[in-house]
C-alpha cells in the first residue's frame, strides 16, 4: 500500500476547512451547520479529513509511526462521505473519501486496526453477516410467504434482505414488507434465503477489502447462476455495495433499492394509497443511499496538468459529489401518502448529518455512535416531526437505540397505508 492517493490529496489539500461543515451555501442556521461527526465529537483537526490527509502524507514521508492515537484517528470516522462532498463544492482534483478509505486499508494491511472488529470480521468470514448470528438462520424472516428460493429456481430479479433486515427481530418486518409489495406488483424475483451473505458494504468501509472482494464475488455469482438481471434490495449499506462498487468486481447485474422501485410502481399507476395517515414525519436521507448512492461510471484516463499547474483529465473523469444520489423517491413515495406531513430538516440530501453507524464505529466507538445519532435526532425533533423516516436498516436501529423519537422504515408507511 503506497498511499499514493492520499499523499495526491493532502498535498492539494489548502487547509480550508470545508470538511468540517455542510457546503456553505447550503447552511441554514449556525446550530445545524456542522459536517463532521468526528471532528465536531473529537474537537481536534486530527480527526477532519484534512487532519486525517496529513496523518497519510505524515506516515507516507515516516515521519510519524502507527500507534494508538493514528489508529483511533482513522477509524474513529463513519466514512459517511460529508467531507468527499463540501470539498468538491470548490474542488474537481481531489478525493479526500477515496484517501481516507486507501489510509484505512492501509494500516488493516499493517495489522493496525481497533480490537473491536475481530468479532465482527469473524462473524463475516464465517458466518456471511455482520451481527454473529448462525447463518442457517438467515432466511428465516421469509418464512412461509411462498417466494422462490433461488438456489433452486430462477428469477429476473433478486431480493437481497442484507444483515439488519434479516436478523434484527424488530426490522424484519420490512423484509417482509418488500416481498408482499413485490408479489402484488406480479415480478419474477426470488431470495437467496440461508444462501444469502453479506453484500460486503461496511467490510469494505473498515478497510478489509481482501474480505469484500470474495463477497462481491460470491454473491455476483450466486445470481448469475439464478439467471438474475437486477438486484432489489431496502437497504442502503447494500444498494452502495450493489450500485458503486460490484461494477469494479465484474457485476453487469443492476441495482434499485425499494423507494426507486415503489415510486416508480406510483408513478405508473400501479400502486395507490387508499388509507389516511395522520402524521408529520421528517426523512432522514442514509449516507450509502444519498451522497454515496451514486451509480458507478467507469473511467480509463489520465491526469494533465496544463502550464504545469493547472490540473485536468482526459477524458473527463466522473466526479462524485452526491449530487446524483437517491433523494426523490423517498420523498415522492411520502408526499403520495394522504394525511403524511414531510417536515424537511435543515442538514438533507447531499448535507445530511450521519445516523453515526457507519465505518465500524457503532462496533468500535459506541459512545461516539450514540451522540451522533442523537445529534440527528435532536434536529429531527426541532422540525416539530411526531416519527423520522429513513430506508436503512443501520440508521433505524441507531436511532431506535437512542430511544427518544419513533422510527420508520418509509416501508411501513406503504404498507399502512395501501
Amino acid at each position: 500500500m503506497t498511499l499514493q492517493e492520499s499523499k495526491i490529496s493532502a498535498m492539494r489539500c489548502t487547509r480550508c476547512a470545508y470538511c468540517k461543515w455542510i457546503p456553505l451555501d447550503l447552511v441554514k442556521s449556525q446550530r445545524f451547520s456542522k459536517g463532521c461527526p468526528s471532528v465536531e465529537y473529537f474537537n481536534f483537526h486530527t480527526f477532519s479529513a484534512g487532519g486525517r490527509l496529513v496523518t497519510a502524507l505524515s506516515l507516507h514521508e515516516g515521519r510519524i509511526d502507527i500507534d494508538e492515537r493514528v489508529v483511533d484517528s482513522v477509524f474513529a470516522c463513519q466514512m459517511c462521505g460529508l467531507c468527499d462532498v463540501s470539498c468538491k463544492f470548490c474542488r474537481y482534483d481531489m478525493e479526500p473519501l477515496t484517501s481516507l478509505h486507501e489510509l484505512r486499508e492501509h494500516l488493516v494491511s499493517k495489522g493496525r486496526y481497533p480490537k473491536e472488529h475481530d468479532g465482527v470480521l469473524q462473524s463475516f468470514r464465517h458466518l456471511n453477516n455482520m451481527l454473529k448470528k448462525p447463518a442457517e438462520t438467515r432466511g428465516d424472516w421469509a418464512a412461509g410467504l411462498n417466494v422462490k428460493d433461488l438456489t433452486k429456481e430462477k428469477a429476473e430479479y433478486v431480493f437481497h434482505a442484507g444483515c439488519q433486515y434479516s436478523y434484527d427481530p424488530k426490522l424484519q418486518k420490512v423484509a417482509r414488507i418488500c416481498v408482499e409489495i413485490m408479489q402484488k406488483a406480479g415480478i419474477d424475483f426470488g431470495i437467496m434465503g440461508n444462501a444469502e451473505h453479506c453484500c460486503g458494504s461496511r467490510i469494505h468501509q473498515m478497510g478489509h477489502d481482501n474480505d469484500y472482494a470474495k463477497a462481491a464475488e460470491y454473491n455476483i455469482k450466486a445470481w448469475e447462476n439464478a439467471g438474475v438481471k437486477k438486484v432489489i434490495t431496502a437497504c442502503a449499506d447494500g444498494y452502495y455495495a450493489f450500485k458503486r462498487l460490484y461494477p469494479k468486481n465484474g457485476s453487469k447485474i443492476d441495482a434499485i433499492h425499494m423507494v426507486e422501485f415503489v415510486d416508480q410502481l406510483i408513478q405508473e399507476g400501479k400502486l395507490k394509497f387508499t388509507k389516511t395517515i395522520n402524521k408529520k414525519v421528517t426523512y432522514h436521507d442514509p449516507c450509502y443511499l444519498g451522497r454515496q448512492g451514486e451509480p458507478y461510471e467507469a473511467w480509463e484516463g489520465k491526469e494533465k496538468k496544463i502550464f504545469g499547474q493547472v490540473v485536468v483529465y482526459e477524458p473527463r473523469r466522473p466526479r462524485y459529489n452526491g449530487a446524483k444520489g437517491v433523494y426523490d423517491p423517498p420523498r415522492n413515495i411520502l408526499k403520495a401518502i394522504p394525511g403524511v406531513e414531510l417536515l424537511e430538516m435543515e442538514r438533507i440530501r447531499e448535507a445530511t448529518w450521519c445516523c453515526g453507524a457507519g465505518g465500524g464505529v457503532r462496533e468500535s466507538y459506541p459512545e461516539f455512535n450514540l451522540d451522533t445519532a442523537s445529534e440527528r435526532i435532536l434536529e429531527a425533533q426541532s422540525t416539530g416531526a411526531e416519527a423520522i423516516v429513513t430506508a436503512c436498516p443501520w440508521c433505524e436501529r441507531n436511532f431506535m437505540d437512542v430511544g427518544t423519537m419513533e422510527v420508520l422504515d418509509i416501508m411501513e408507511l406503504v404498507q399502512q397505508a395501501i
